[in-house]
C-alpha cells in the first residue's frame, strides 16, 4: 500500500514539472566542439528522462542475466520444498486417521525431500508412524531425541508422557510431567498431570505453587484456581488437624475464604477452634456455612460442639439451627435427633414426619423408627417405618466417579480429578414404579394404630376346637362331582373358656382327703369350698 501511494506521488510530481516547463519555455544550446546544438527545454528534458529509463532498463536486464543461475537453483529447490512439505501434511493426516502404509510412505518420502534439521516435524512423523506401527520402542526413541531439542522439547515430553501412561509406568509419567512443567507451566496437561501427582503424594504446598503459576500464566480462569486453592488448602488443613491445630486453622480459613461453601473447610476449621476452646468462634464458622448449605457434618458439629453438653442444650443448639435455615431438611433432622436424645419425643415425631414429608429418604424412616420404638414400643409400627426406609431414596454422600465415600477427599481415587467430590444422592440406585399421589404422605397415612394393653381380666385368647360331633362318623372325601353335597370338616372359633365347658373334663386324680374337709363338717359357720361353686362349672383362674 505504501509503495503504491509513493508511485503515485511520483507520478503526480513528474506530470506536475512537464506542465511547469511547458508553461515556460525556452531554448537550450550546447557548443561542442564544433557543433553547435539548440533546442527547446521541453525535449531536453523528455530526451534526459528517456535516456534515465533506457539505463534502467538496460541495468536490469544485466542483472537478470547475471543471476539466472542462482534463481534457476531456487525454483528447483522451492518446488522441491513444497513436494516435501505436501508430503509432510499428507502423512501426518495419514498418521493422524490411522493409515500406517500411508504414513510410512509419506514419512519416506518427506525424508527425501527435506532435511531433518531444518524441520522438525519430520521426527514427529516418524514417531507417529512408528506408533501406528506398534513400533513403541523406536516411537520412545524418536520422543528422545525431541525432548533433548529445545524447538521440540514439549511435544517430546508430551509424547514421553503418553507412552508412560500406556506403559503403566505413573513415576516415569509423573517426571516427565513435572520435567515438561517446569520448562513450560503454562502447557495444561502437564500442569494437571503434575497436580494430580503431587496431591496424591500430599505435597500440598507444591502443587498450590503450581496452581498460582497455572493462575498468573492465565491457563485457568481465576474462579476454578481460587476454587482449587481452597480444596488444597482444606486437604492441608486436614492433614495437620491432629498435629498443628492452629495452623490447620488458619489454612482452613483461608479455604473458606476463596470458597465460602467448602463444607469440610468450616468442620475443620471449627474443630481448630474447637481445640483452644473458642465455642463462640467455631460457633460463628459454622453458622455462616450453614445459611449457604445446610450439612449433616454442620449440624453434627454444631451441636455436639461442647462435650460437657446435655441432651437438652443440644436441642437448643438444634433448634437455633433451624431458627437460621427454616424449612429445611437437615435443619428439621438435626432438630428430630436432638429431641430423640431429650426423650422430646412428640417434639422428635413431628420433625421428624415433617422432614420426611420435605425430602423422604433411608436416614429419615429409620429415625422415626427410633423414635416409635422409644415411644410406644409398637412392633407394628416400627415395622411400618423400617418397610418404608427400604424403599425410600438412599441417604446422600460424597461422590466422584461412581465412588461413593463416607468422609470427603480433595481428589478422586479413579480419575484424578481435584474437586471431584459431590455431595448428592448416589445415582446408582435404581428407580422404583411410579406412584399415584404423595408416597410420603400415605406412608404417614398408613401408619397402624397403636395396639393397647388389654386389660388383665380380658386376656382371653381365642381357640380352634372341633365341633363335628363325636358320635358321627368320619366324612368320606368328596369327589368334586355335581350332586355331592358333602361337606369338609368346619371349624369355627370360640372363647377358649367355652370349648373347656363343651369338652369331656379329664378324670382327676385321686388326692389324700383333706383332714378338715374331707367329711361333712360339723361346725355350721365352716363352709366347704366345694359347695361354694356349681358341681358343673370349671374353674379357669
Amino acid at each position: 500500500m505504501i509503495r503504491i501511494f509513493v508511485f503515485i506521488l511520483v507520478v503526480l510530481a513528474l506530470g506536475w514539472s512537464f506542465s511547469w516547463l511547458a508553461d515556460r519555455p525556452g531554448l537550450i544550446s550546447i557548443t561542442w566542439q564544433d557543433y553547435l546544438i539548440e533546442t527547446s527545454l521541453m525535449v531536453a528534458a523528455t530526451a534526459l528522462a528517456a535516456v534515465i529509463a533506457a539505463i534502467m532498463i538496460l541495468w536490469w536486464l544485466v542483472q537478470l542475466i547475471w543471476t539466472s543461475p542462482h534463481s534457476v537453483r531456487r525454483y528447483f529447490r522451492a518446488r522441491k520444498r513444497d513436494r516435501g512439505y505436501q508430503a509432510l501434511s499428507t502423512g501426518l493426516i495419514a498418521a493422524g486417521a490411522g493409515n500406517a502404509i500411508l504414513a510410512r510412505k509419506m514419512s519416506l518420502r518427506a525424508q527425501g525431500l527435506l532435511r531433518a534439521d531444518q524441520e522438525p516435524l519430520l521426527q514427529l512423523l516418524d514417531a507417529q508412524a512408528a506408533l501406528i506401527e506398534g513400533r513403541h520402542d523406536d516411537a520412545r526413541r524418536r520422543f528422545e531425541r525431541m525432548a533433548e531439542d529445545p524447538e521440540t522439547r514439549e511435544l517430546g515430553l508430551r509424547g514421553l508422557y503418553v507412552e508412560a501412561r500406556r506403559a503403566g509406568a505413573d513415576e516415569a509419567a509423573r517426571q516427565y510431567a513435572e520435567r515438561a512443567a517446569e520448562h513450560a507451566p503454562y502447557l495444561p496437561w502437564a500442569a494437571e498431570a503434575t497436580l494430580e501427582a503431587r496431591c496424591r503424594d500430599g505435597r500440598w504446598d507444591e502443587a498450590i505453587r503450581l496452581l498460582e503459576q497455572q493462575r498468573i500464566a492465565s491457563v485457568i480462569d481465576r474462579k476454578q484456581a481460587d476454587r482449587w486453592k481452597a480444596v488444597l488448602l482444606t486437604a492441608k488443613a486436614g492433614e495437620r488437624l491432629e498435629s498443628e491445630p492452629k495452623a490447620a486453622r488458619d489454612d482452613a480459613l483461608a479455604a473458606l475464604k476463596l470458597a465460602k461453601d467448602l463444607v469440610p473447610a468450616a468442620v475443620i476449621a471449627a474443630k481448630g477452634y474447637l481445640r483452644e476452646d473458642n465455642i463462640r468462634r467455631a460457633a460463628s464458622v459454622l453458622e455462616g456455612v450453614w445459611k449457604a448449605a445446610p450439612h449433616p457434618e454442620i449440624a453434627r458439629t454444631y451441636v455436639r460442639a461442647r462435650s460437657g453438653d446435655s441432651a437438652v442444650d443440644r436441642l437448643k443448639r438444634a433448634e437455633k439451627l433451624e431458627a437460621i435455615r427454616p424449612n429445611n431438611v437437615e435443619s428439621l433432622v438435626a432438630v428430630a435427633e436432638a429431641a430423640l436424645d431429650a426423650r422430646e419425643l412428640e417434639r422428635a415425631r413431628a420433625k421428624a414426619e415433617a422432614a420426611a414429608r420435605m425430602g423422604p429418604r433411608e436416614s429419615i424412616y429409620l429415625l422415626l423408627a427410633d423414635i416409635e420404638e422409644a415411644d410406644t414400643g409398637d412392633q407394628g409400627r416400627i415395622r411400618h417405618w423400617m418397610a418404608q426406609a427400604l424403599r425410600a431414596p438412599r441417604d446422600p454422600a460424597w461422590v466422584a466417579d461412581g465412588l461413593v465415600s463416607e468422609q470427603w477427599l480433595p481428589m478422586s481415587p479413579v480419575s484424578g480429578r481435584i474437586d471431584a467430590f459431590e455431595w448428592k444422592v448416589p445415582f446408582g440406585q435404581l428407580e422404583g414404579p411410579i406412584e399415584e399421589g404423595d408416597p410420603t404422605g400415605g406412608a404417614i397415612a398408613e401408619l397402624p394404630p397403636v395396639a393397647s394393653e388389654p386389660e388383665p381380666e380380658q386376656q382371653r385368647t381365642a381357640a380352634v376346637v372341633d365341633v363335628t360331633p363325636a358320635a358321627q362318623p368320619e366324612p368320606e372325601p368328596s369327589t368334586g362331582m355335581a350332586g355331592d353335597d358333602r361337606r369338609p370338616e368346619q371349624k369355627r372359633v370360640v372363647p377358649i373358656a367355652a370349648a373347656m365347658e363343651n369338652t369331656t373334663q379329664p378324670p382327676k386324680p385321686e388326692e389324700e382327703p383333706d383332714p378338715f374337709f374331707g367329711r361333712p363338717p360339723d361346725d355350721p359357720g365352716v363352709k366347704d369350698p366345694a359347695s361354694s361353686e356349681p358341681a358343673n362349672r370349671l374353674r379357669l383362674f
